[in-house]
């Protein structure tokens, strides 16, 4: 099912990636240990500033600050939206 959602100006809509269940040597992480994911997965974008546009698109991977965004949650699923000036790179 589509989101029927569109950000607004230079904001833009991120699905977090799953937060890791174990490290890599094995060990698994339980709830209250785990970090919130910093990772995600772009899936609407607003239409830019008229001095700065864009530059993510649908569908990029990005990696954001720890506090980054409000939270939101749609449809059971959980998203951040935040200003494109929050996000740290497009992996």
């Amino acid at each position: 099912m589509a989101l029927n959602i569109k950000p607004l100006a230079d904001r833009v809509l991120i699905e977090p990636l799953e937060a890791e269940t174990t490290t890599a040597s094995g060990i698994i992480i339980p709830d209250n240990a785990k970090e919130k994911p910093q990772k995600g997965t772009v899936i609407a974008v607003g239409k830019g500033t008229k001095d700065e546009p864009m530059t993510v698109k649908k569908h990029d991977t990005v990696l954001y600050g720890k506090y980054a965004g409000t939270e939101l949650k749609l449809d059971g699923k959980d998203y951040l939206i935040m200003r494109e000036s929050d996000i740290l790179a497009i992996v």
